[in-house]
């Protein structure tokens, strides 16, 4: 039986299914109902958090839903872009080998080493929100046809740059964050 804790996972679990209709609006260049529905999703995104941190309804179930969420939403929109020749390949290439990369440590660490409690890292959060304003900035190009010269190719170079920093600074992290496990777990032997 449904709770209100589970509130914000449902709201999560409505975020994810806006992907395909997000995704088929972009296809078809319904670029203005597309940007509708992503910032429906945006504003779905904060209502979920602001109820499980202010009513203490956070889960772990929603803990690994609401990226999970995030990353459907931004990796198809990027694709669908990128599909229609408004991004670049190699821009999508590197979002999806850092994500890849990201999901391929979590299911290491949870197999190798403990139960993987989500937690982004600055950089990460700061490459998320580049990908949201380039996505942003992408349709509303579509709808406006027009925005300062050079922006949209700034906002292409800043977005690899965090995403290539942001997948560094993982490896990093988290690569240290294994050594000290496996050294403790060692010295507890």
């Amino acid at each position: 039986m449904l709770q209100p804790r589970d509130i914000p996972n449902l709201i999560t679990l409505l975020r994810i299914l806006l992907v395909l209709p997000v995704v088929y609006c972009l296809l078809q260049h319904e670029f203005a109902l597309a940007l509708g529905l992503f910032l429906l999703a945006g504003i779905s995104d904060g209502v979920d958090g602001f109820l499980a941190k202010h009513y203490h309804w956070q889960s772990r179930l929603g803990s690994l839903l609401d990226p999970l969420a995030d990353k459907l939403l931004l990796v198809s929109s990027t694709l669908s872009l990128a599909w229609l020749g408004l991004l670049p390949w190699w821009l999508v290439a590197a979002v999806l080998l850092r994500d890849l990369l990201i999901v391929g440590g979590a299911i290491w660490w949870n197999f190798h080493i403990s139960l993987l409690e989500a937690e982004p890292t600055i950089v990460s959060k700061i490459n998320t929100f580049m990908q949201i304003v380039l996505v942003l900035a992408v349709v509303l190009a579509q709808i406006f046809s027009q925005l300062p010269d050079g922006t949209l190719t700034a906002l292409i170079w800043v977005t690899l740059a965090t995403t290539l920093t942001s997948g560094m600074d993982y490896v990093w992290e988290w690569s240290k964050r294994a050594r000290e496990a496996v050294h403790g777990n060692q010295q507890q032997r």
